[in-house]
Parts: structure tokens; C-alpha cells; sequence
């Protein structure tokens, strides 16, 4: 009897396993001490703090661009880290957006969506930057789903903060990935513009099942879009939410009443 050829994947209700996680730049003083998150394939993974709470490292260890101290991160079973081959080959399913966004400030938006394309290419195309047609057009087609049709030829550096930030979502679409990785993506714009970005978002999880993993200042719109918000302060996970539309329905840790954490992150986005 023949056995099934065992599957190349493991795909589970949980993308991303973190467990016990502790993180250092200097192997003396830690950014994060043992923290725990577990996230849903699918979702929109709030994480809230403080500036220095260790928000981005986190995001740094999803992407691979840090090793952990100790502890364990999985994305989908498999250890995070740039010179592993078996990562490598995974990479372009994780979108990354840093706080700075990552745009070449002298090219055209539509060539910067297109380095999204560059893993898909062969190594002459990528080179060269020379993308096929089909490529050519998927970028149209996604700059026009970010609401930016007719400035596929603008320059990145004479757009507006608002249209940066949907170029580097574009970007960060045209690598067709599974899991988004944002740095406060929304850091910075007036409150209407920051929900037209975090609606773009929202769009894509529904239409592809993306996971959405955010760093946000403003507490008030993490609980709006998200599934579930971590609170970091000081390297720790003082607690996690569930949400359920405009409902919290859970701490997972912590005994803070919503009131508390509403006036530790104030929404300066109002103000």
C-alpha cells in the first residue's frame, strides 16, 4: 500500500505562534521580557503602547530582521530568520511596512509598487528591473484599488503623507502575501485619512484573508479594527483584548477596567 505524500505545508488556525519571547539589541538590557501572542490566520493583531515599548521589535522578529534572546516565534511553523533557507523561501507571503515606509523617494509610484513584484522575477528581471506586462498590470490594478489611479507616474517624494502610506500598502500588496506587518502605518494623518488607510486593510483581509498584524498610538482605532489588541509597556504584555464590533469581550490577562486603558493611550489623532 502506497502511503499520501506528507504535506509540504502546515496550515493552522494559528499563523503566528510566540511564545516566551525575550529580545535584546545590546545582550544586556531587554526590550521584550517574555512575552506571549498568539495570532488567528485571517485576522486584523492590534499592538498598542508607548513609544519604546519594544512595539517594533516585535514586528523585527515576524519579518526575521531579529533573533530572539530566548524563547520561540513560529509563522506558520517555521522559525523567522533572513539567512535560513527555509524562511527565505517564505518571505514574500509577509509584507512589511516600517514606520518609514520604504519608498524610493525618486521613482514613480507605479516602479515602486512594482518592487513588490522583484521575488516573482528571475534573477536577469530583477536585475534589471524589467517586469513583464502581466506584472505591469497588476500594479496598475492595485494602484487604482488604493485610490491612487492617474499617479502611477508621480514621483513618491511629491505625494502627500496619506498617498505614501497607500503606496506602501500597494507595495506591500503587489508581493500577494498572507501576513501584513505595518509600523504605525496611520502614525501622523488626521483622523479621516487614517480610517481611509485602515479601511484599505480591512478591504484586503475580506478579499484575500490576509493577516493584518498593526502597530498603533490610538488605542480607540485599534479597538475599531481589530480582532484582538495587545497593550506593551515597558518590554511586557500587560494585557490582551478580544473584540467583537464595538464590544471588548475579554482580558486575557491584566485586571485593568476599559476606562483605564482608554486614558493610558489617548487618541491625540481628535485633538
Amino acid at each position: 500500500m502506497t502511503r499520501a505524500p506528507l504535506p509540504s505545508l502546515i496550515s493552522t488556525l494559528k499563523i503566528i505562534q510566540i511564545n516566551d519571547i525575550s529580545a535584546s539589541y545590546d545582550s544586556k538590557s531587554l526590550v521584550l521580557d517574555h512575552v506571549n501572542l498568539s495570532i488567528d490566520r485571517g485576522t486584523n493583531y492590534a499592538i498598542v503602547g508607548p513609544s519604546g515599548s519594544g512595539k517594533s521589535t516585535l514586528l523585527k522578529l515576524m519579518n526575521g530582521m531579529m533573533i530572539p534572546s530566548s524563547g520561540t516565534i513560529k509563522i506558520d511553523y517555521v522559525a523567522p530568520n533572513m539567512k535560513d533557507k527555509k524562511f527565505k523561501k517564505m518571505m514574500h507571503t509577509i509584507g512589511y511596512i516600517p514606520q518609514n515606509l520604504g519608498l524610493v523617494k525618486n521613482i514613480t509610484v507605479l516602479e515602486n509598487v512594482l518592487i513588490g513584484s522583484l521575488p516573482r522575477l528571475n534573477k536577469i528581471q530583477s536585475f534589471f528591473k524589467r517586469f513583464p506586462e502581466d506584472e505591469i498590470t497588476e500594479a496598475k490594478k492595485i494602484i487604482k484599488q488604493v485610490g491612487l489611479s492617474g499617479k502611477e507616474e508621480r514621483k513618491s517624494y511629491m505625494l502627500s503623507g496619506g498617498e505614501k502610506r497607500r503606496v506602501a500598502i500597494a507595495r506591500a500588496f503587489m508581493q500577494k502575501p498572507t501576513i501584513l506587518l505595518a509600523d504605525e502605518i496611520v502614525s501622523e494623518l488626521d483622523r479621516a485619512t487614517a480610517k481611509e488607510i485602515m479601511n484599505l486593510i480591512a478591504d484586503a483581509q475580506k478579499r484575500i484573508n490576509l493577516t493584518a498584524i498593526m502597530i498603533h498610538h490610538d488605542m480607540k482605532l485599534a479597538l475599531e479594527y481589530a480582532n484582538r489588541v495587545a497593550v506593551i509597556k515597558g518590554g511586557h504584555k500587560i494585557l490582551e483584548i478580544g473584540v467583537e464590533g464595538d464590544t471588548i469581550v475579554d482580558f486575557q490577562t491584566g485586571d485593568m477596567t476599559t476606562e483605564e486603558i482608554m486614558s493610558m493611550y489617548s487618541d491625540d489623532s481628535e485633538k
